[in-house]
């Protein structure tokens, strides 16, 4: 079985526009990798341009989709596929990655919604991950989404989210988020859902916080610090699977740079620590 090269190494941030003028002038150290919306920065000039040139000249960076709209029946933007192509290019980017949902009918609702845990759905969406990674001619990687509502549900998620996969011959971004929020919002075992994932095909993962809405009902909103039975989540996916690239998502209430790297820290800390203890098991 094939293991997925990791194309960037280390610790990552999602990198928003109000941080940009600090992170170019005072850089952290304990940063590997960045990564950004292509719909975002594609067309982006100027000063944040020039900015943005500076970094990804310096450091590595993927690209993680928000509008591809990989589950729509819609007809795929092969525009904005090549688009994203030459913005790749252009910048040397490692990778695109994008949600294993749909955004778009006739028009775009901003917002992710959940594709049909079905096998239609399964050949529909593999067939479009293909395309895609037709026309970027490289793998793409797609992530485990968080859902409230599963409507025309044929097979548990787990399931649906292997088949895609499979069938697509793709790589995997794993959020560890997600899989905590699901795991509360429908109920199930986080880490036997962490089990099953298709290990061998993580390209990078996501860690992020969330909104507590009531005990049994969270939202995925990358507006908190992480909590700790995410953490640990992260500490048993490294302890199945060993260390992988692991990026910081977070969108709103961005905290200042000193408590953000706070938590790229604890990232960097348990990726090390796993680094000590393996290297004590092979001695």
């Amino acid at each position: 079985m094939d293991t997925t090269q990791h194309l960037v190494h280390g610790t990552g941030l999602g990198l928003r526009r109000p941080l940009l003028s600090q992170l170019v002038e005072t850089t952290p150290k304990n940063i590997d990798f960045y990564e950004v919306a292509p719909e975002n920065w594609i067309t982006i000039g100027g000063k944040f341009g020039k900015q943005f040139r500076a970094m990804t000249e310096r450091f590595d960076f993927v690209c993680h989709g928000l509008s591809l709209s990989i589950g729509s029946t819609d007809p795929l933007d092969e525009k904005f596929v090549h688009d994203v192509k030459q913005f790749m290019a252009e910048h040397q980017m490692k990778l695109y990655s994008e949600h294993l949902s749909y955004c778009s009918k006739g028009g775009h609702m901003y917002d992710l919604m959940p594709i049909p845990f079905t096998s239609e759905a399964v050949s529909h969406a593999a067939a479009r991950i293909k395309r895609v990674q037709d026309i970027l001619e490289q793998k793409i990687a797609i992530e485990n989404v968080s859902y409230y509502a599963a409507p025309g549900q044929e097979m548990p998620e787990i399931e649906f989210f292997n088949a895609v996969i499979e069938e697509a011959d793709c790589d995997v971004l794993i959020d560890i988020n997600n899989i905590y929020v699901n795991s509360v919002n429908h109920h199930y075992d986080a880490e036997a859902f962490l089990k099953a994932m298709p290990a061998h095909r993580i390209a990078y993962a996501h860690i992020a916080g969330h909104y507590v809405e009531a005990e049994d009902f969270l939202v995925d909103t990358h507006g908190a610090d992480i909590v700790d039975p995410v953490w640990k989540l992260l500490g048993k996916a490294y302890e199945l699977y060993g260390i992988f690239p692991t990026l910081l998502e977070r969108d709103f209430n961005i905290p200042a740079m000193p408590e953000l790297l706070t938590e790229v820290d604890t990232i960097r800390t348990m990726q090390n620590a796993w680094r000590t203890q393996h290297e004590k098991q092979s001695a």
